[in-house]
């Protein structure tokens, strides 16, 4: 069976916007969508990019404010307006509680999605407990289990690991997916990704 390496953060933009088309296009390919979940913060720091706090107000009006609204009503996915409130919220717990379900065996597609579409939808906060016990419900897990292991030095240990994957594999933001080793940025190439299920494109990388 194909897999499509998927590096993201649970309170991502992009990741959102993609995140219903991802699942299609993995269930028509019939396709395992093998999330890695990561720090974002640190990938784009790492990378140059740097926060996305410290660009310009031109910039992240355009590429935050424009594009996410085109984004949003071409995938038919609603968001909030402007930035959501608990957006700068740790990203630590949310993205630990992805990790303890794959660590326990779970398909987190489902609650992935959840977390994606409660915070640039609904504004919800992606720290919050409770928050996250009623999606994880919603997603039709247990949320004890994962709360309890979300934040444990085995899902830490993995949560590192997959950052530091994504940086040695040159990846600058979220959503990044790969399919055999290619990479493909962003959610506008998620058709890319549907291509290469199918069909790999010519050329190799990383670049030698």
């Amino acid at each position: 069976m194909s897999e499509i390496e998927y590096f993201y953060s649970a309170h991502s933009a992009f990741a959102y916007l993609g995140s219903a088309k991802l699942m299609d296009i993995a269930t028509a390919a019939g396709a395992t969508i093998v999330h890695k979940p990561v720090d974002l913060l640190r990938i784009m720091v790492e990378s140059g990019a740097g926060s996305t706090r410290d660009r310009g107000d031109r910039h992240r009006s355009y590429y935050f404010g424009r594009e996410i609204e085109r984004w949003a009503e071409w995938r038919n996915a609603p968001v909030v307006t402007g930035m959501p409130a608990y957006h700068w919220s740790d990203t630590t717990l949310c993205n630990g509680m992805l990790i303890a379900g794959i660590k326990q065996g779970h398909n987190m597609d489902q609650l992935a999605h959840g977390m994606l579409e409660a915070h640039w939808r609904d504004d919800a906060d992606l720290a919050d407990r409770k928050t996250l016990t009623r999606l994880a419900n919603d997603a039709g897990l247990d949320p004890a289990p994962l709360l309890e292991a979300a934040l444990s030095p085995q899902v830490a240990a993995i949560y590192l690991a997959n950052t530091e994957e994504a940086i040695r594999r040159s990846v600058f933001g979220s959503p990044t997916y790969f399919v055999d080793g290619d990479m493909f940025y962003g959610q506008d190439h998620l058709e890319f990704v549907e291509r290469a299920l199918v069909q790999p494109f010519q050329g190799v990388w990383p670049r030698a």
